[in-house]
């Protein structure tokens, strides 16, 4: 993110992708029209697995992983640590170039992995991203929602204009997703959903008012979501970092230090994306330096 001064949502993604607003999803492509999926045809492993929160390795091989807000920071992290742990993983933002560096990076490992342009507060979009993953790579059973905003002013000074884009952006975007992706979990019997809130949002952040109530809001969303969807043998489970070394660490709290890098985070959605007991859900786990 890149501060603009106060009252300013500085994290927004420039929409370099030419399609305009209400354009739709975009499926990135190469210079010879193929799909941007990395391997989607031809399946490569991984050279090595990566380690959970606990050391163990993470196998994902024939998962399906779908991240929202991938191109940067704590969501491009996780999207490369779910690729190299065997899944197929179709990354999300509103940013074309950072998708396609980051499925390069997916594909360079020998993982598989696709760009979808797409904005989480449209549901149209949002639909659209849930079919274009499952005719690409095939059905998802995990999905991460960390597409997130930040707005740094007193309460005071918030326009009505940046909270509403807070909202629509950390919450509205985390229902839409579930709500495109549960019914084809449901049909499964088999789904995880990682939710990614924030600290700040039960501790309070002075200046970040609209993103403390976003981020509490979603905890609320995870818990009241994952009593819904027990019975059909989903998790749906938030984590609530601390301090990450991030673009948007820097945006809504300058010079602030961090404790932890967005790998720390990728660890614990991997434990919550594959080796979590089924009893664990409605959870938020805290994750500190």
């Amino acid at each position: 993110m890149r501060p603009r001064g106060p009252a300013h949502v500085h994290d927004r993604p420039r929409d370099t992708s030419g399609r305009g607003p209400g354009r739709g999803l975009e499926l990135r492509r190469n210079v010879r029209g193929r799909a941007r999926s990395g391997a989607v045809r031809e399946r490569v492993e991984p050279r090595h697995h990566p380690r959970a929160a606990w050391g163990r390795p993470v196998k994902l091989q024939g998962s399906v992983a779908v991240v929202t807000g991938g191109g940067r920071g704590i969501g491009r992290a996780i999207a490369l640590a779910l690729a190299e742990a065997g899944a197929a993983v179709a990354v999300a933002a509103r940013t074309a170039e950072e998708l396609d560096r980051v499925v390069d990076e997916i594909r360079a490992a020998g993982g598989r992995g696709l760009a979808l342009v797409a904005d989480v507060t449209k549901a149209g979009e949002v639909d659209e991203l849930a079919r274009a993953t499952e005719a690409a790579l095939g059905p998802p059973q995990v999905l991460v929602n960390d597409a997130g905003i930040v707005v740094r002013a007193p309460l005071v000074e918030t326009s009505e204009e940046d909270w509403d884009a807070v909202m629509a952006t950390n919450v509205k975007g985390a229902f839409l997703c579930c709500r495109s992706f549960l019914p084809g979990m449901i049909r499964r019997m088999r789904g995880r959903i990682v939710n990614i809130a924030s600290i700040s949002g039960r501790l309070g952040t002075r200046q970040l008012a609209a993103y403390c109530a976003s981020k509490w809001a979603l905890v609320g969303l995870t818990k009241a979501l994952a009593e819904e969807v027990r019975e059909h043998s989903i998790q749906v489970n938030a984590i609530a970092p601390g301090s990450v070394a991030t673009d948007m660490l820097q945006a809504g709290m300058p010079g602030a230090g961090a404790d932890m890098t967005p790998s720390d985070i990728a660890r614990v959605v991997l434990f919550l994306a594959s080796d979590a007991p089924d009893a664990l859900t409605g959870s938020v786990i805290d994750v500190f330096g």
